[in-house]
């Protein structure tokens, strides 16, 4: 959540910070209305409850003196005015509630230094890499056989069963074979195997509660995206993001001890719909994948350099795994909800000529442990809510699908990166 704090003090630069986001100017004015309103009632309630103390007192005082009818007139005056503040509170609880509900609503203040724009159009790319840039290569071309989709080279081999999976669980729930599923346990270990130097590896649950799913930012706004189980009041993760920003929620962490790094490989559950039935063939948009997660607790100082060294790390696998790639700054108008600045990472693919987003990462400043109130204890002694960043690295489906299109060979099977062979004993896809 946004620091209301911020709101009162600076209501006009919040507002505009907002409506780079898309907010209108009417929403925040409600936001800030509904605050004022409440602590207007609060302090109303509070003063009508110091009176009715009082008068407690003076009547215990008339009694004492013998005089009842002074006696009986404060208690009837007491009782109105408890009356009043039990209204009054009532009114400051009903306030607290349509606050909150509205306040949970507002997205994240972007960082000044992210792009205006209003949607995925208006994304600046920072830079691209492709093997052989560093010697002054021009970027790859594609042969005709490596314009295969991935689908049909997955299908050819044995190695991706999209009629499997549909059968067992509804289109867009991929089933994965033989060497097809070796690369995906191969590609999670890869990755975590490379983040062990600085990150604590956690297998979180793969379900959350309602509160856990709110503290990320991913409920209420996204409700209709996730799945829910609602028999026990739990939903289906649709990233590690969502545990890990909770692993501390509700505690005051030592500031020596930050930042804080874990990541996680699980799988994820998304309701992708695409545009209008777009996207929807393969492994572009599923409902299920596997993801390694890097997230981190941090001092606002430590923010930009973790989140700098979180990007870095998912580029280097990129590197590594010899994919095309670009950075995207994403504008104000495309960022996720709890994000203050993020940068895509998406890999180019020859079978559907097309860039895929392979990884997002994120700096949320203090909005996401506001919600889950997760706070640093500073030398001094005073506290203040961490900073979280977080980052895919990487998210396999569609690595996968690019990695099958750029590997595929003239006879069909598929040439997979040499730093894969360790994981898979072998760096060929083949039929059989």
């Amino acid at each position: 959540m946004i620091d209301l704090t911020q709101l009162r003090r600076e209501p006009v630069a919040v507002t505009a910070a907002l409506v780079r986001r898309g907010v209108s100017a009417e929403e925040v004015a409600e936001v800030h209305a509904l605050d004022e309103e409440h602590r207007r009632r609060l302090q109303e309630a509070e003063g009508l409850r110091a009176q009715v103390k009082a008068l407690s007192r003076e009547v215990a005082a008339a009694r004492r003196a013998g005089d009842a009818a002074a006696a009986e007139a404060l208690t009837d005056r007491s009782r109105t005015l408890g009356d009043e503040e039990h209204a009054a509170t009532a009114a400051a609880d009903d306030l607290a509630q349509r606050l909150r509900a509205r306040w949970l609503q507002l997205p994240n203040l972007p960082d000044p230094a992210v792009p205006d724009g209003r949607d995925e159009h208006d994304n600046v790319e920072v830079r691209r890499w492709w093997p052989g840039i560093a010697e002054g290569r021009e970027q790859p071309t594609y042969a005709e056989h490596q314009r295969v989709p991935h689908w049909e080279t997955g299908a050819a081999l044995g190695i991706l069963d999209l009629e499997a999976g549909a059968k067992l669980a509804g289109s867009m729930f991929p089933l994965f074979r033989g060497r097809g599923a070796r690369l995906v346990r191969a590609l999670g270990a890869f990755a975590l195997d490379h983040h062990q130097d600085a990150f604590e590896e956690i297998r979180p649950p793969t379900l959350a509660l309602t509160e856990t799913m709110e503290s990320t930012g991913h409920l209420p706004k996204s409700a209709d995206d996730m799945y829910a189980i609602e028999r026990d009041g739990l939903w289906a993760i649709p990233t590690a993001e969502v545990p890990l920003t909770s692993m501390h929620r509700g505690e005051i962490l030592d500031e020596e001890r930050l930042p804080v790094r874990m990541t996680a490989l699980t799988a994820c559950f998304r309701r992708e719909a695409g545009a209008a039935g777009r996207d929807t063939r393969g492994l572009l948009r599923v409902h299920e994948f596997d993801k390694v997660e890097l997230f981190a607790y941090c001092t606002p100082e430590q923010a930009p350099a973790v989140h700098a060294d979180v990007l870095e790390r998912a580029e280097t696998l990129l590197r590594e795994l010899g994919l095309t790639y670009r950075v995207l700054d994403l504008c104000a108008g495309d960022l996720g909800a709890s994000s203050a600045r993020t940068f895509d990472l998406e890999v180019y693919s020859p079978g559907v000529d097309r860039w895929l987003e392979v990884s997002s990462v994120s700096w949320f400043r203090d909005y996401q442990s506001r919600r889950a109130n997760v706070r640093y204890r500073r030398a001094d002694g005073s506290t203040a809510l961490v900073h979280t960043v977080n980052g895919s690295a990487l998210a396999w489906a569609r690595i996968w699908a690019a990695l099958v299109e750029v590997g595929r060979q003239p006879d069909g099977s598929v040439r997979l990166p040499d730093v894969l062979a360790p994981y898979l004993g072998t760096t060929h896809l083949t039929r059989g």
